[in-house]
């Protein structure tokens, strides 16, 4: 079991949560602009962006990386 960790900001969000904020803030297009990754610019949707995600280290933590900008209001 993974250890609690208050300071970690991704602390208790999902994937698919934190992927359904960018696309209700940024939309797919503007999303596929800032993050180029296939899934996002071509036929996107949300399960595939998320198996990609999942299995691809380096896209996940860009993801993470936006969404953490977003929250803490730098756009």
């Amino acid at each position: 079991m993974a250890e609690h960790n208050p300071n970690n900001p991704l602390e208790g969000k999902t994937l698919e949560a934190i992927l359904n904020r960018l696309v209700e803030h940024y939309g797919w297009d503007e999303l596929g602009e800032r993050i180029r990754i296939r899934c996002f610019n071509f036929d996107p949707g949300i399960k595939s962006s998320l198996t990609f995600l999942r299995k691809t280290p380096w896209a996940r933590e860009k993801v993470e990386k936006l969404y953490l900008k977003l929250e803490s209001g730098k756009k």
